[in-house]
């Protein structure tokens, strides 16, 4: 038997947290992605008047807030996948392999444009 990874130790650990609270009942998948465009809002609120670099040299202390509300969005996230039924891990890999064929690197090595604006 495998050893559970990371993000189901996660899960497990929140499904228990909402539980004890009986915060289930509140956790909706349409509460939940509300929940996290909060946070993701939130998040964003620290980098907002920010030039480039200074959000790349953010101070000890901004750096730890960042770090609790990009927390709070992967809270949200693995919450609301577990809720949805969804292998957030296996996903996620799907996802990049998607990207892999819309990005292939030959067509677009340093450039930020979209896929649908280089394939002519």
């Amino acid at each position: 038997m495998n050893a559970p990874s990371d993000l189901q130790v996660l899960r497990e650990k929140l499904r228990e947290f909402a539980q004890v609270r009986d915060w289930d009942q509140f956790h909706t998948p349409k509460n939940l992605s509300m929940a996290l465009m909060v946070e993701v809002a939130e998040l964003m609120e620290h980098f907002q008047w920010l030039t480039a670099a200074q959000s790349e040299q953010l101070t000890t202390e901004k750096m730890a807030e960042v770090a609790d509300e990009l927390a709070d969005v992967l809270l949200y996230l693995v919450r609301l996948s577990d809720k949805l039924g969804v292998d957030l891990f296996a996903a996620a890999m799907r996802k990049i392999d998607k990207n892999a064929l819309k990005y292939p690197a030959d067509q677009v090595y340093g450039s930020a444009m979209k896929y649908s604006d280089y394939r002519s």
